[in-house]
């Protein structure tokens, strides 16, 4: 592995900095020649670092920042009032090629927005997107994208989440000619909006994506596709629908663990089975939101994040690093614009 360096936002987040010096920890151990610049507080870090015996380091740079981003601050607040924020200094550091990529678990509006303040759009990107690994059932991983940024998209931007998708999966995924679908109402070609018609259309005419044309809803985990494409608004409600209905299913059978002794040891069976599946499915292991089309490398961890979550989005972030996405995507970009004329 080639030597880069990461900043870490260790104030964001639901659970503190706690959480990102453990994850820390552990990467160091995991990526041996990785440099992490730890931005926060220096007075709360310092002794995280300490008992960690971290705070001597010699891959470890401590950075003070003098303000935190909270869950609650809006967007544009964060951006005016909040200029020496963790997040912002850590983005900051990847704008100057001081750092290869930014991971932070702090509110996901003010990221998107500083991120997009402070490093750009590449060139010819109209937006950048949300990105997600999402498990598959042969066990394979696919993208998932827009998952918020963009709630409201139109067709060339869709094409163009379809374009940054495609070389994501190729570089970060290892697929060499991933399958590319629109996430629809139904696979017939009459079906959807105006808008995801137009996107396939111009996807169908690009000879740079493999587009394999519209899945539905209940496919999303059936490895019928290594990119899958909508707005932000039908993938954010889509993720977090799936989430909640793991989650249903899982309390319901803890609550009945205890039920009538006939029936205990069958619950108690089908619930162990299906916790080895939710350990294969659940966010630990695909934790980490790429903020693509940006002239950096940016990973928003979840908010709830633990430290082994936390973790899974800083091994993304060295492996898109190491990739060299943002170039990539960049020269993708250009190519396909150059088919367009």
């Amino acid at each position: 592995m080639a030597a880069l360096t990461l900043a870490l936002d260790a104030m964001g987040g639901d659970h503190g900095p706690s959480i990102v010096i453990a994850a820390l920890k552990s990467a160091l151990s995991e990526f041996a020649e990785v440099h992490f610049i730890v931005v926060g507080d220096e007075a709360e870090l310092l002794p995280l670092l300490q008992q960690q015996q971290l705070d001597t380091h010699p891959r470890i740079t401590l950075k003070h920042a003098s303000q935190t981003v909270a869950m609650t601050d809006k967007p544009g607040y964060s951006l005016r009032a909040k200029p020496d924020s963790s997040m912002r200094i850590a983005l900051d550091l990847v704008a100057s090629g001081d750092a290869a990529a930014c991971v932070s678990a702090g509110n996901t509006g003010a990221l998107m927005t500083k991120a997009y303040f402070a490093l750009k759009t590449l060139p010819g990107v109209l937006r950048p997107a949300l990105m997600s690994a999402i498990p598959q059932a042969s066990g394979k991983s696919s993208f998932l994208l827009d998952l918020g940024a963009n709630p409201v998209c139109d067709s060339d931007t869709l094409f163009q989440f379809g374009v940054m998708g495609s070389q994501a999966a190729r570089h970060v995924l290892h697929i060499e000619q991933p399958r590319v679908a629109l996430l629809n109402m139904g696979e017939e070609d009459i079906k959807g909006n105006d808008v995801v018609k137009a996107t396939a259309q111009l996807l169908l005419n690009s000879p740079s994506v493999n587009y394999i044309g519209f899945i539905e809803g209940d496919d999303l985990f059936a490895d019928k596709a290594d990119v899958i494409v909508c707005d932000g608004f039908v993938g954010n409600i889509a993720l977090k629908s799936c989430e909640g209905l793991a989650d249903l299913l899982l309390n319901n059978i803890r609550a009945n663990i205890n039920a009538h002794w006939m029936t205990r040891w069958f619950v108690k069976l089908f619930y162990s089975r299906l916790q080895r599946s939710w350990d294969w499915l659940k966010p630990d292991h695909y934790n980490g939101a790429s903020l693509i089309g940006l002239r950096g490398v940016v990973i928003k961890s979840h908010g709830d994040a633990n430290a082994k979550a936390f973790l899974s989005a800083i091994a993304q972030a060295v492996e898109e690093a190491q990739q060299d996405l943002p170039t990539r995507i960049r020269d993708q970009v250009e190519h396909v614009l150059l088919e367009q004329e």
